[in-house]
């Protein structure tokens, strides 16, 4: 008997504050975000990692990220000085000589053969 007591004195309490333009009548609704991005508009990049976070009341976050289609700077390669056998390709031992490319060497490496040629090096220097 208590229990319907309680449950029918907030409900009387609710409809009171509704009634009489409380808090709960002068809620408003906000708008929807704008639609996201259309993936064809995207840069087409490489996915290198991702994570997803579940979280409460079944929400879901994803976070990915993208290998770099570019460097930003000033970079010069001098293309036959790195190229130590005359190959005509970079091998990863060959890219040691140049730190920076050494470091984004995989990034660089488009068809991800072990190599690099004239053609992924202007991709990465543009």
């Amino acid at each position: 008997m208590i229990r319907v007591r309680i449950a029918s004195r907030f409900a009387a309490g609710l409809c009171l504050a509704l009634a009489s333009g409380g808090a709960l009548a002068q809620a408003t609704t906000l708008p929807l975000p704008p639609p996201a991005a259309a993936p064809s508009s995207a840069p087409m990049q490489r996915q290198s990692g991702m994570v997803v976070i579940d979280g409460d009341h079944d929400e879901r976050t994803i976070v990915r990220s993208y290998e770099p289609d570019s460097v930003v700077g000033n970079y010069r390669i001098d293309f036959e000085a790195l190229d130590a056998d005359a190959d005509g390709l970079i091998d990863r031992t060959e890219a040691k000589a140049n730190p920076t490319l050494d470091a984004e060497f995989r990034a660089v490496d488009a068809n991800n053969d072990g190599k690099l040629d004239r053609g992924e090096l202007s991709g990465w220097l543009r």
